[in-house]
């Protein structure tokens, strides 16, 4: 009986670190969350903003916006898909969604899928099933800026431009509010921007500024699905946590209760051998 007492209050000390280290845990994810929240919503005004100025310089110069590089098909039949993942765990099921829906998509689409993987579960989910990738970004973007979005957004252009994918979709999770995240797929090459009438001015020429604007507007989407798909993770991450403490406080409690209950046996057991050792003393 007293060995049983020792292993539950064994027990009941590993869970209170336990439970520790997820309240720490979901603490900074909820830091990280209001952080990235704040982040998200002050880029989505400038997207909206280049996504005006492209469809407008769509609109006007129809003929000559067609015909861009990374307006115009390039005749590759393969796809591309990048996936946005996380470098870390514990983020339910976060990883998991996103690398399925991936392979989902490889199947679903025509020709050969061309894999370019974010995050480090990404990349050691695919290389266990010996896929070939075109580019890997573990441990690149755990703090998104638009300078690691160029970079990103600089590798697409230069592959499609190769023929190395004649779509490119990315697959990343869509932030909707803390309780609330879905998993999207959304294509960004070719670009595709609705026209729209307009009597902006342009200068110097269409050609020039279709140029400027382009990899801008693909910089600007990589930069916000990477903000987006952040968010995501520590919003899950801090609903895993919040749910891994809750756990953690029922077991405490339905041990704590079995801990009492067998320290009162052993206390009553240890009572009755003393009544009964005294008894024999009597006698």
């Amino acid at each position: 009986m007293a060995e049983n007492v020792r292993e539950i209050k064994t027990r009941i000390g590993n869970i209170e670190n336990i439970r520790q280290i997820t309240k720490a845990m979901n603490a900074i994810a909820m830091t990280k969350v209001t952080r990235m929240k704040r982040r998200l919503a002050a880029v989505q005004p400038y997207m909206e903003g280049l996504e005006g100025v492209l469809s407008s310089l769509v609109g006007q110069h129809a003929d000559v916006a067609s015909a861009h590089p990374l307006v115009a098909a390039n005749g590759s039949q393969d796809v591309g898909i990048l996936v946005l993942n996380a470098d870390r765990g514990l983020c339910g099921r976060f990883k998991g969604e996103l690398n399925h829906r991936a392979e989902t998509l490889a199947h679903d689409e025509s020709g050969t899928a061309q894999f370019l993987l974010g995050g480090e579960k990404a990349r050691a989910y695919f290389a266990r099933r010996r896929v070939e990738t075109l580019r890997t970004y573990a441990h690149f973007y755990e703090d998104p800026t638009p300078e690691i979005a160029r970079v990103i957004a600089l590798d697409l252009i230069s592959l499609y431009k190769q023929k190395a994918y004649g779509r490119l979709f990315v697959v990343y999770m869509h932030f909707i509010s803390d309780l609330a995240q879905h998993l999207r797929v959304e294509q960004i090459l070719p670009i595709k921007a609705e026209p729209k009438a307009g009597d902006m001015l342009l200068e110097p020429n269409p050609g020039r500024m279709l140029n400027i604007v382009l990899p801008l507007y693909l910089q600007g989407k990589i930069f916000h699905a990477l903000l987006d798909t952040k968010t995501s993770e520590d919003a899950i991450r801090r609903q895993a946590m919040s749910s891994a403490t809750d756990n953690a406080d029922d077991l405490l409690k339905n041990l704590t209760r079995s801990y009492n209950k067998a320290r009162q046996q052993s206390i009553t057991r240890e009572i009755s051998d003393i009544m009964g050792g005294a008894e024999a003393l009597r006698n």
